[in-house]
């Protein structure tokens, strides 16, 4: 197996497999690829089409209302650098901050200073507290279906590289060193993701 496949199906690194697994069984047969990658797609043609807030709202907040686990089963087995892939990982790391928003902040607010153009990139508020945290990746995900979607992956690639850093520098140990590693990876892939949707690309 090449780095390549193995970071196209890594799992995001904000949950453990034991969470993410408490959500429902993400599997990839064959006859799932098609839907998968016509579900994310269609969900971005949806948003832009709509132009309304409501809608995008609805789509901002889409995990509130299926769960984690649906999005897994459609999604979470694709490439990272797809389009499903890319959603999949921006919805997880919405999960995250709303499950753990002191332990994002924390992470975030350590990294800035070994990544201050990421910071700016990613948009958050100072001080980045827990509400600041939430409410850039809610701006993230709306930039999805309102913005430039290259942009928002963008801003999402620079917030991972921020909580990479600050993971890596108030943890310790090689379990918390490897999961630095693993978001500055996720972030790393939805960068590609923003260059393949400029390409016209992303599929």
């Amino acid at each position: 197996m090449t780095e390549s496949d193995h970071r196209g199906h890594r799992r995001p690194a904000f949950f453990t497999e034991s969470e993410l697994e408490a959500h429902g069984p993400a599997y990839d047969p064959t006859e799932q690829i098609y839907v998968a990658h016509e579900t994310a797609l269609a969900l971005v043609h949806a948003g832009r089409a709509a132009a309304d807030p409501a809608v995008t709202g609805k789509l901002v907040a889409l995990v509130d209302d299926i769960g984690l686990s649906t999005l897994a089963e459609l999604w979470s087995q694709r490439p990272a650098r797809s389009l499903p892939g890319a959603l999949w990982r921006l919805y997880v790391l919405r999960e995250w901050v709303q499950r753990a928003p002191e332990e994002a902040s924390r992470q975030y607010a350590a990294g800035i200073r070994f990544t201050g153009p990421n910071h700016a990139v990613a948009g958050a508020a100072e001080p980045p507290g827990p509400q600041e945290m939430g409410r850039v990746i809610d701006e993230v995900l709306r930039g999805v279906f309102e913005g430039d979607l290259a942009v928002a992956l963008e801003r999402a690639g620079a917030f991972c590289r921020v909580v990479s850093a600050g993971r890596a520098d108030i943890s310790s140990g090689d379990e918390s060193a490897e999961a630095a590693a693993n978001v500055l990876g996720m972030a790393e892939d939805l960068m590609v993701c923003a260059r393949l949707w400029r390409s016209d690309s992303l599929d």
